[in-house]
């Protein structure tokens, strides 16, 4: 292995090792592989280092690595190394990163279960691979179903799709969406919908057939193949299905986490029924056939709603309710019947007890007696070649006996709704061809395999067989058509094992004679397997350990058979006894199950024995009836052997696709890989078998033209030939050195394995080696343009700095010797300066000390002095202190010696007190005392007499003094009284001064008081003023805030209420694009259906048989423009009778249900419009809500305008009089016009001058009072303004005016007060706020606007000035342009003197109005408001004259007709000179006379006119040659004149005839492009004619006089416009639609396959799928082809004369086309995905933006619709890595979904391996951020959109009188009139 390859066993290269987990592991060489090495030195991808050893006998290496850009391909044959780890890895990449389930391996399409639901099945997907190539889209199932359908149409051979897998991989819902593909892209050929039959058979199978198992929900637990029928035109007509290998042993048992079938649990959720209740049936566990499973319920599944569908899939079968009973019925009793109790009577017989509840709601349910199936359950009969015995049966045999019958019951119920449903299904018509859809267990092996995994095991062999001959039978016959010389290739051939199963002697041929023998078993049948094969055949084996089994090595692996049970399984028998029993019921159903039923018995007699695991049931083949009771002898194998032998001759019949459906792993987890199962199943399915028989051969196949593109890069200019094979060979020549690895073939080049790996090392080796030199010679680019301008920089800098230098070198010399000198003075200076310094210092030092010194003497002299007298004083002190002190102590003493000498004395006397000598003493002592006392008595008298005497001398002087002092007391006592008085003056004065002081105290505490509440009130003050102060600063600011919130609210809500109203608008229109698509796909729809009865009705009328038709797909969806729609009138005439009533007929019926239609539109216009009135009403009032305040502004100059507009009302009265006064002059000058008095000269025309001039002088007064008003009204408007302006109000003021609350007010006065208290005012505190400063600026403002008012005065009166003299001048125009008017009137008829005069009137009102409108906006409004009454007046009078006028002609042309049929035509009178006639004396307008722009024709011409106008008109000479819409303008000049003779049968005669003639010409040419254009830009134009034509107003504003002189005068056809209308709609369609088939096959080949830059994107190997080469081959298509086309379209379109509005939409809609059909094919090639693609498409589209701007048509809406491929290209080409790259994607991709941008990421392959894939987390990431988005789940584009057309009314400029018509078109027949 890999020997052939041993040099690319490099250091670096990538290989797989084998892993135990894995399976397989990759890793890296880190040293070459030398020939010899036992041992490669490896690097895991974790970074771990490893050491391979080689096997040392076959010494093979590992196998190598595919290059990155190779993996994760739609086609695992286009990787360059085959092997099992290369397919395993590609699978794992494109399945876990990419989220792809589908992959090609050769013929084959690995399908992986996901386990989750996908959006890759819609009607979108599927119209998206109609059609396509197998290889042309990424895998899918439907790609394969494509190819199957394609391949029965073109080769007419039958096909199938054999569909394979384990349980759970996705066979059946694999086999359910090929199903679903047939049935939508073919359609049905019958009204019976069999696609939807073929679909409704799914759920029935599925509940009858399908079970729950531990792998799979929804395991089908039987095979079958569906024929699904075709008929030549490959429409479905019927199907078929065949059904193998029923897993009958699941109806009586169920592994543990299994269940039953899915009818029975649905059975048990639907038993609350009404129609159930007679079953009685109960819930699932209450059943033994249904609980053994212990897992009754699926989750997320409703089991009684899947019951419903059931039901309903039977009644859409044709199965009634009485049959879906009957069915219900039998099914409920075999669960009754599995609940049935056995017991035991003894060793060798059972019994069921009587009365069982289970067995007798069986036998009433089926219909039989309970005796006799209670009997035969429990007993059986044998049969000898004499007599009958019936023997009962133990209770084991019994029990397998019943399961046998409900087994048996199930089978049949089975078969007979596989009958009904093929019945059902089948059809009456001749099949032509089919599709057959096998769906089939895959290869099985279990631990324990018995007789069910050998049968499927044994079909999956041949099976195998067929797969491996049909790739072996490709290969060799591609290898034949490239003429490469065919070897033999070596492949696995199965045969020997097919032939060990089915040969003579087989293992089958042993089993069927073993169940033969009278006592045959499984011993002794595995002992004959023994002795026959085991020594004979390699491929069967013993085991070593059991004598029961045998090994079977099959192509997959080996499996171990288990002898057990396969006697019992192959015979399948029932007792005959019961089945008698059950056919002797009266349940007619169950008769009829059981009417072929013959003998059930085995060959043998012999009684059944113990039942196994499972059963297998075969459905019999349809044979006669004669080989039925063979047939039921037969043994299950041999039934098997031979129904598959029919199913190999069917496949081999047919053409086969191979679907292998993958189980990634056993857990039913959404997208998780598990590689070990992976691996066995690929093994097991024949995909690695796939991928070892192209590795033997030339697996890499490249065509010529792709390798020299891809490997351009390896030659050299010089190989380079013009032939590219010969440079194919010559560079593969020395490029790869072994002829062997490459052959040449025809049209390819065939590679060994390996090969294009090398080829794209070398390419790779190669552009690396480029891109590193040219990064180096760049990079030496760069570093000499680096080094340069580094020289140039540093010799700059290295000038400047020298420069620098020097400067600052002589600088610094000037600065030195300047700075020297200064230091010379400054030196000297500071010496001097410190001399003196010191010097002064010195002085100051003398002065101070000496000073200091002598201050210090003195204070010495001082102190002593002081001292001295201290010193006096303190000893002088101190001495009286010391006497003081001894005084003191001495007294102290002596009064302490004293006392203690009395206390002595005391002592004694006290004792002495007590002895008479104490007494003695004390006489002694009173004596001395007596006669002292006599002493001082005679002392005493003595002073008496003393004092007597001076008393004596005192009296006198007393009494002297005392009469003084009476006089005194006298005078004292009056002062007394005075006193006693002043005393109570004194007490109230005291009381008042105590009073006084304690008011002075309580003033002293209110002063403090109020100076405290004065000081707190002033600082509370001071703090309001200044909260004041930031509350009004906060205001103001709060204000500003408020109003620019208010602006930008106002903003906002403009905003808001705009975009409301643009969302609205948006709205109603898209709501009326809807409608309007809704009415046209009725109309589509509506055309469709007529063109299939016309079709009907054509095939019945001719009878022809057709010859048989090539293969032409068509979808369901079948285009409808084709189709026919006739608008017949009760009025047409035609050749054919019948044909007249038909058509009338029908006519009536499309001419009503347009009606409808067009009352339904007028419906939506009204609806529109009362919504758009509704925005207008609500804008109007938001406006008027804004204009309040101005409203009430203007409101105070009411009072003014009042005047102004009494005065207008007078001027206007005097307006209205003049006017009167000329409508007088008029008359009175009429009368007398006839006679010419209005000449000059006359007596009228002078007085008619006179009140001219009168009037003209009247006006000039008027005119002069308006001047006067206008002046007056100015200034009044300055006053005011002025009085505003000085009256604005002062910041402050708004500060005062918000303190509304009156304490607030009172507050501010009492601090304003006491500020003001002080009695000179300070000019700084009133200034304090600026408001001197304000007062000021207001003064210079005032100044300012008195100047600007001034100025505003002068200009006004300039331009007052101005305005009177171009009022003047404008009236003598209007006086001249009046007298001009009138001379030309005078000389009018009267009626066009009328028209002529309202025409002024009209005038000078529109002149007055614009006069008004410029004094002023308000009152101009109501005067409007009244001119427009008064004109609306007049015009309803003028319609009035109008239509009196037309019925007069009426009249007049209804007479003329009569008088004409009364002559009998022998007067030929035109209805010109009918209106002469003097019938009546009638006024006819000038026009009338001179009509032209009509055509005349006989009645019998119409049909030719048709003919030559329309049937055999060639669109390509009328175009070139002609003028643009020359038939329409033919066709409506003849319609004018038929509404001029009013002819209504004419009319609609001629217009029934176009249409049908145009529906006719489209219907037979509707494929070509340029005549449906030519007749939709005429359709167009004729509707436009009638429009233009039909005397509404809305239509004639660009009309001519002439043109409105030619105007429909006699009828309306509003009606046939919308006829007309749907017409061009339908052509509009049919344009499309066309269009679209001839744009379609160019669009993917120009827009992604070709390269339009060449060398952008190289071509990636290709596997067996061809892909579509991006080289422009001849024949291919091109960008340059589809701008070509769109240019062919265009001028076409241009030529025809369409519309420009109309090509706009055309555009619009093929730029969509070209969008979404590259975009939905970019979605589905994985191959286009690339960052190289992305700058084509880009370039692509650029281009196609190049072209919009050449034609003008930028405008159209066409480059939006590329929105959504733009941003998928862009997609393709920005950075995918970190979250701003996220975040920038998901801003930028805002026209594409969710879905497409993960799904674009997920496809984004890497074509160069410069190149990085997408990684998942940034993918996660991407779908986190856009989980919000709210859009469509739909991936796909819709490519079948139409956008609704509209047709913007275009009036043409040509006038019809001068449109010639040419000799060329045969139209001689036609008049001029």
């Amino acid at each position: 292995m890999n020997q052939e390859l041993d040099f690319m066993f490099i250091k670096y290269a990538r290989v797989w090792i084998p892993d135990d987990e894995e399976v397989w592991r990759s890793a890296e060489l880190t040293k070459d592989y030398r020939q010899g090495d036992g041992v490669l030195q490896l690097q895991l991808e974790d970074g771990k280092d490893l050491e391979f050893k080689l096997d040392p006998k076959t010494n093979n290496l590992p196998h190598l690595r595919n290059p990155d850009i190779l993996v994760g391909e739609n086609d695992l044959t286009a990787l360059s190394y085959l092997h099992e780890p290369a397919v395993l890895h590609n699978l794992k990449v494109r399945f876990i990163d990419s989220k792809l389930i589908y992959t090609y391996c050769g013929i084959v399409l690995v399908a992986i279960n996901p386990y989750e639901t996908l959006p890759i099945y819609g009607a979108d997907i599927i119209n998206a691979y109609s059609g396509q190539n197998m290889g042309d889209m990424d895998p899918h199932i439907f790609a394969v179903a494509e190819e199957a359908y394609k391949q029965m149409a073109r080769d007419e051979r039958n096909q199938s799709i054999i569909v394979s897998g384990e349980s759970g991989a996705g066979k059946t819902v694999s086999a359910k969406y090929a199903m679903r593909y047939f049935a939508t892209v073919s359609g049905s050929a019958s009204e019976a919908n069999v696609e939807e039959k073929v679909l409704a058979s799914n759920p029935i199978m599925e509940s009858i057939g399908n079970a729950k198992t531990t792998r799979n929900d929804n395991s089908s637990r039987f095979g079958k193949y569906i024929e699904i029928g075709f008929d030549k035109k490959y429409h479905i007509i019927g199907a078929n299905m065949r059904t193998y290998l029923l897993e009958k042993s699941r109806v009586v048992f169920q592994a543990d986490e299994e269940r039953n079938y899915h009818i029975f649990y649905q059975l048990c959720a639907s038993a609350h029924l009404p129609e159930f209740k007679a079953l009685k049936l109960g819930k699932a566990n209450d059943f033994h056939y249904t609980k053994q499973g212990r897992n009754p319920v699926i989750d997320g599944v409703d089991d009684a709603k899947e019951m419903s569908t059931t039901r309903n899939a039977f009644i859409l079968l044709g199965i009634n309710e009485s049959y879906q009973m009957g069915l219900f019925q039998i099914l409920a009793s075999i669960l009754h019947l599995g609940n049935v109790d056995v017991k035991d009577r003894d060793s060798d017989s059972s019994i069921i007890p009587p009365n069982n509840g289970h067995l007798s709601v069986f036998c009433e349910l089926m219909g039989v007696t309970y005796q006799d199936m209670s009997h035969w359950l429990c007993h059986k009969k044998l049969k000898t070649a004499t007599e009958t015995y019936i023997k009962p049966i133990p209770k084991l045999q019994a029990i397998n006996a019943r399961d046998a019958l409900a087994k048996h019951i199930y089978a049949k119920l089975f078969n007979w709704i596989v009958d009904h449903v093929n019945k059902a299904l089948h059809s009456t018509v001749k099949q032509h061809s089919f599709i057959g859809v096998l769906d089939i267990y895959g290869f099985e092996t279990f631990e324990i395999n018995s007789f069910e995994q050998f049968c499927i095991n044994y079909a999956n062999e041949k099976l195998q067989q067929q797969f491996n001959m049909h790739v072996f039978k490709l290969e060799q016959e591609e290898y034949m058509k490239e003429q490469i010389p065919w070897t033999l290739i070596d492949f696995y051939d199965n045969q020997p094992c097919i032939n060990l199963i089915e040969a003579k002697m087989g293992i089958l041929d042993l089993l069927d004679e073993e169940c033969k023998m009278p006592k045959g078993s499984d011993d002794s049948w595995a002992q004959k397997l023994y002795n026959t094969h085991l020594k004979t055949c390699a491929l069967f084996e013993k085991p070593r350990m059991s004598n029961k089994a045998f090994i079977i090595q099959h192509f997959a692996d080996k499996v171990e058979y288990q002898c057990d049970g396969f006697l019992e399984k192959n015979k399948d028998t029932v007792n005959e006894e019961q089945i008698n029993v059950l056919k002797a019921s009266k349940f007619d159903l169950l008769v009829e199950l059981f009417h072929d039923e013959e003998k059930a018995t085995s060959p043998t007699g012999a009684a059944p024995g113990p039942g196994g695991r499972t059963r297998l049931s075969v459905k019999p083949d349809k044979g006669k009836s004669s080989q039925a009771s063979k047939e039921h002898k037969k043994t299950v194998g041999l039934q098997f052997r031979n129904s598959l032998q029919l199913l190999m001759e069917t496949l081999n019949a047919t053409t086969p696709h191979y679907v292998r459906c993958i189980k990634p792993n056993d857990y039913k987890h959404a997208f998780t890989f598990d590689p070990k199962r992976a691996v066995q199943q690929l093994r097991a399915c024949g995909v690695l078998e796939t991928i070892r028989i192209s590795a033997a051969g030339f697996p890499s196949r490249w065509t010529y033209q792709e390798f020299f593109s891809r490997y351009r890069v390896l030659m050299k200019q010089k190989d380079v030939l013009t032939d590219k094979k010969m440079t194919c060979k010559n560079v593969l020549e020395k490029l790869v050195q072994d002829p062997d690895k490459y052959q040449f073939g025809k049209t390819k080049i065939f590679f060994r394995a390996g090969q294009v790996a090398y080829l794209e090392k070398l390419r790779a080796d190669k552009l690396r080696a480029a891109c590193i030199r040219i990064q180096k010679t760049i990079r030496c680019w760069l570093a000499r343009k680096k080094y340069l301008r580094m020289k140039h920089a540093a010799t700059t800098i290295q000038r400047f700095v020298r420069g620098y230098q020097a400067r600052c070198l002589a600088k610094f010399l000037r600065r030195t010797r300047a700075a020297i000198i200064i230091q010379k003075y400054q030196r000297m200076y500071i010496q001097k300066t410190c001399y003196k310094r010191k010097q002064a210092a010195a002085l100051a030092m003398q002065c101070i000390l000496r000073a200091y010194m002598a201050r210090q003497l003195y204070k010495a002299l001082l102190r002593e002095h002081k001292a001295v007298i201290i010193q006096k004083m303190v000893r002088g002190w101190l001495a009286r202190q010391w006497f003081k002190r001894s005084l003191k102590a001495i007294v102290y003493l002596q009064c302490c010696i004293r006392r203690m000498r009395a206390k002595r004395e005391l002592k004694k006397l006290k004792i002495e007190a007590r002895s008479v000598e104490h007494f003695k003493k004390l006489n002694i002592g009173m004596e001395n005392k007596i006669m002292q006392l006599q002493r001082r008595i005679d002392d005493q008298n003595k002073e008496n007499r003393s004092m007597s005497e001076r008393l004596n001398t005192l009296e006198t002087s007393h009494a002297v003094e005392s009469e003084r002092m009476r006089a005194e007391v006298t005078r004292l006592r009056g002062a007394e009284e005075d006193a006693k008085n002043n005393a109570n003056k004194v007490t109230s004065l005291l009381e008042e001064l105590e009073r006084l002081r304690k008011d002075l105290q309580n003033t002293q505490k209110e002063k403090k008081a109020i100076e405290d509440w004065a000081q707190t009130y002033q600082d509370e003050m001071e703090k309001m003023i200044s909260e004041l102060k930031e509350q009004n600063q906060l205001l103001k600011t709060e204000k500003n805030n408020l109003n620019q919130l208010i602006q930008e609210q106002s903003q906002q809500w403009t905003d808001k209420m705009q975009r409301a109203l643009k969302e609205e608008t948006q709205q109603l229109e898209n709501d009326l694009n809807e409608e309007r698509s809704r009415y046209q796909n009725l109309l589509t729809e509506h055309l469709r259906l007529e063109e299939k009865y016309d079709d009907l009705k054509e095939e019945i009328t001719l009878a022809v048989n057709v010859p048989k038709p090539g293969h032409r797909r068509t979808d369901s969806t079948h285009s409808s423009n084709e189709s026919e729609c006739t608008y017949n009138s009760e009025f047409a005439e035609s050749e054919e009778g019948s044909r007249v009533g038909e058509d009338v007929s029908k006519s009536i019926l499309d001419m009503s249900l347009f009606l409808k239609l067009q009352k339904r539109v007028s419906e939506l216009e009204q609806e529109k419009q009362s919504l758009q009135n509704e925005l207008d009403r609500r804008e109007e009032q938001f406006q008027r809500a804004r204009a309040r305040d101005d409203e009430e502004h203007k409101k105070a100059r009411g009072a003014e305008l009042e005047y102004e507009s009494l005065k207008r009302q007078e001027l206007e009265s005097e307006n209205k009089k003049l006017k009167h006064d000329l409508n007088q002059m008029r008359q009175s000058l009429r009368g007398g016009a006839e006679a010419g008095s209005g000449a000059p000269g006359s007596p009228a025309y002078t007085v008619l001058l006179d009140q001219l001039n009168a009037s003209n002088e009247e006006l000039e007064v008027r005119k002069e009072e308006v001047l006067i008003l206008r002046s007056q009204l100015v200034s009044q408007k300055e006053a005011m303004q002025h009085k505003t302006t000085m009256t604005e109000p002062l910041p402050y003021i708004e500060d005062v005016q918000k303190l509304t609350d009156a304490k607030e007010i009172s507050q501010a006065y009492m601090g304003l007060k006491d500020t003001n208290r002080s009695p000179f005012p300070d000019y700084h505190k009133l200034n304090e706020d600026g408001e001197l400063w304000l007062v000021y600026e207001g003064l210079k403002e005032t100044n300012r606007l008195l100047e600007s008012q001034l100025q505003a005065q002068r200009r006004s009166h300039d331009n007052e000035v101005e305005v009177l003299r171009g009022e003047l001048h404008s009236l003598k125009e209007e006086n001249n342009r009046q007298q001009q008017l009138l001379a030309q009137n005078l000389q009018l008829p009267p009626e066009a003197r009328i028209e002529a005069s309202l025409q002024h009137e009209i005038t000078r009102l529109t002149n007055e109005n614009l006069e008004l409108h410029s004094d002023d906006p308000k009152e101009y409004k109501a005067y409007r408001i009244s001119m427009l009454r008064r004109m609306v007046d007049l015009m309803e009078q003028l319609e009035k004259q109008d239509k009196t006028v037309r019925k007069l002609k009426k009249q007049l042309k209804v007479f003329a007709k009569k008088i004409n049929d009364l002559e009998g035509g022998q007067m030929d009178v035109s209805p010109g000179q009918t209106a002469d006639e003097p019938v009546h004396p009638v006024n006819i307008p000038r026009r009338e006379k001179d009509f032209q722009g009509m055509l005349e024709y006989k009645k019998e011409d119409e049909l030719k006119l048709v003919k030559n106008i329309i049937l055999e008109l060639k669109p390509r000479g009328v175009a070139v040659n002609l003028i643009p819409g020359l038939p329409a303008y033919i066709l409506f000049m003849c319609l004018r004149h038929a509404d001029y003779i009013n002819d209504d049968q004419k009319v609609r005669s001629l217009l029934t005839s176009v249409i049908n003639s145009i529906k006719k010409i489209l219907k037979k040419r509707g494929d070509d492009f340029e005549t449906v254009s030519f007749w939709l830009a005429n359709t167009c134009r004729f509707l436009h004619c009638l429009k233009q034509y039909s005397g509404d107003e809305q239509f004639m504003k660009h009309n001519s006089p002439k043109q409105n002189e030619h105007c429909l005068s006699n009828f309306d056809l509003a009606e046939y416009r919308q006829v007309l209308s749907d017409l061009a709609i339908q052509i509009y369609q049919q344009l499309i639609k066309c269009m679209e088939n001839i744009l379609q096959p160019m669009i993917v080949s120009g827009m992604l396959e070709h390269e339009t830059i060449q060398g952008v994107s190289g071509v990636k190997p290709t596997g067996l799928r061809k892909r579509t080469s991006s080289i422009a081959d001849e024949g291919t298509y091109t960008l340059d082809s589809i701008i070509r086309q769109l240019n062919t379209f265009h001028s076409i379109m241009c030529h025809h004369g369409t519309d420009p509005e109309l090509i706009k939409q055309v555009v619009k809609q093929q730029f969509y086309i070209i969008g979404a059909v590259t975009l939905n094919n970019l979605l589905l090639r994985k191959d286009m995905c690339s960052w190289s693609k992305g700058m084509q498409i880009r370039y692509n589209v650029s281009q196609l933006e190049e072209w919009l701007r050449d034609k003008n048509l930028m405008t159209c809406g066409a480059k939006e619709t590329l929105e959504p491929l733009i941003q998928a290209a862009q997609l393709l080409q920005v950075k995918k890595k970190t979250d701003e790259d996220a975040e920038a994607i998901c801003s930028m991709c805002n026209a594409l979904s969710t879905a497409q941008i993960v799904k674009v990421l997920n496809l984004y392959t890497p074509v160069n391996a410069f190149e990085e894939r997408v990684s998942v987390l940034f993918i996660r990431t991407i779908q986190t951020r856009l989980r919000d988005r709210k859009e469509s789940p739909q991936l796909l584009m819709d490519t079948k959109l139409i956008y609704p057309v509209t047709f913007p009314f275009n009036p043409s400029s040509l006038a019809l009188e001068t449109i010639q018509i040419p000799s060329s078109l045969n139209l001689a027949f036609l008049t001029r009139v």
